[in-house]
């Protein structure tokens, strides 16, 4: 006889609802598979540019005042009144020109007394020669007597007294050192003459003074003095002399700036600069003329000078400039629009669009760096399209559907 097991009786309606839930659930998971196919196919349109070789340069702004190329203050050298003013402020001098003159009574005097002086050491001159031509002709007739009778001894022995022959030439010999000693004092008198005429040249010299002129070309930038100004010695430290004028020299201004260390190895003598003058709206072309060659420990500056030719006289001083240096450059350096590149800590990362249309992630190394473009030393080659649109949502691998654009400000190099 057979054991019969229980028989479990479900009803109806059990079995659907427990069907319906298993189909319920299968059906989610084919749907959330579906979205996560339908996610990696889907197609993200982005803005690409081509990487590609340009000229870049690296430029540093630095801003200062123009200052004459040479500015003094024109003093006198010798105290006096002023007895002519001929500059006022903006008046222009060449080299040379006369500025002023001065009147010097004690200077005039001087000059009256040397003339004086010369005149009277010409005549003691004269003199001296006329006593030299004198004793000269004594001397003659006495040097010719002691020879004939030199002669008459010899030729004779006998027919004349020797006390006679030893007068005659005791006389001749006395006579001679009369003469070296007129020729002594005319020596002495030309040597007072030209000592005369030495003083009153160097008070012709320092009379001359008394005509102040421009030591260069340029323009009067400041007026201290008027007529009748008493103006002392400028040669005088202990004094508080009063310049006559300021003189700037226009036709060339410089720009001295503070180059930071950073820079200093990147400047050269001769290198160009620009030079903008906000206040002109003008921009000159400068060079760099000097620097000196040393970092100041207080500011980490090198003192920097670039000059400019104020050809047209616009430029004057005071005024605000900004100098731009050309740093560095290269002619093909390939580069990428900054706008493609995004730094996250040591990292640099530009997106690549591969020819298959993904995304690769790629590091770079950055060499020159402009205000719109950088150089990229590593990571991308020449001709591969990299993503300059937004590129938050962006990941590697990502599906995208490149759209070439162009960029106006892509252009490789700074300005």
């Amino acid at each position: 006889m057979k054991r019969q097991f229980p028989v479990a009786f479900f009803p109806a309606a059990g079995i659907a609802a427990m069907a319906a839930v298993l189909m319920s659930c299968n059906g989610n998971e084919v749907k959330v598979k579906a979205d996560a196919a339908a996610a990696n196919t889907t197609e993200v349109s982005v803005g690409v540019v081509a990487v590609r070789s340009m000229p870049l340069a690296r430029s540093l702004t630095l801003s200062s005042e123009l200052v004459p190329f040479q500015e003094i203050d024109v003093y006198a050298k010798e105290s006096g009144y002023v007895k002519q003013l001929l500059v006022d402020y903006g008046t222009q001098v060449k080299a040379g020109q006369l500025m002023a003159v001065l009147e010097i009574p004690e200077l005039e005097s001087q000059l009256h007394q040397d003339d004086a002086a010369i005149k009277s050491a010409a005549d003691q001159v004269t003199h001296a020669e006329n006593q030299v031509k004198q004793i000269k002709a004594q001397h003659n007739v006495l040097h010719l007597q002691a020879d004939r009778m030199k002669k008459v001894a010899t030729a004779q022995p006998g027919l004349v007294a020797q006390q006679e022959v030893d007068d005659v030439v005791g006389k001749d010999l006395a006579s001679e050192a009369q003469v070296e000693s007129a020729e002594s004092n005319l020596s002495a008198a030309q040597s007072q003459l030209d000592a005369a005429k030495a003083k009153r040249q160097h008070d012709q010299d320092l009379f001359d003074y008394s005509k102040i002129t421009a030591p260069f070309e340029g323009v009067v930038t400041q007026r201290f003095a008027n007529l009748g100004t008493l103006v002392q010695a400028g040669t005088n430290s202990s004094t508080q002399a009063m310049p006559l004028a300021r003189l700037s020299e226009e036709d060339k201004f410089r720009l001295v700036i503070p180059v930071p260390e950073t820079y200093v190895r990147y400047i050269k003598i001769g290198d160009t600069a620009q030079v903008n003058v906000p206040s002109l709206n003008r921009t000159y072309t400068g060079t760099v003329a000097r620097f000196s060659v040393d970092v100041k420990e207080e500011t980490r500056t090198m003192h920097t000078e670039v000059d400019i030719l104020n050809k047209d006289h616009k430029l004057i001083p005071g005024l605000y400039a900004e100098a731009t240096l050309a740093l560095d450059r290269k002619t093909n350096a390939i580069a990428v629009p900054l706008q493609a590149v995004t730094q996250t800590g040591d990292q640099t990362v530009v997106d690549v669009v591969t020819p298959a249309g993904t995304i690769d992630q790629r590091n770079i190394t950055l060499g020159i760096q402009t205000s719109k473009d950088a150089e990229v030393l590593s990571g991308v080659q020449d001709g591969d399209m990299v993503v300059v649109s937004d590129r938050s949502g962006l990941k590697a691998g990502q599906k995208v559907r490149p759209a070439v654009i162009q960029l106006a400000q892509f252009q490789g190099q700074d300005q």
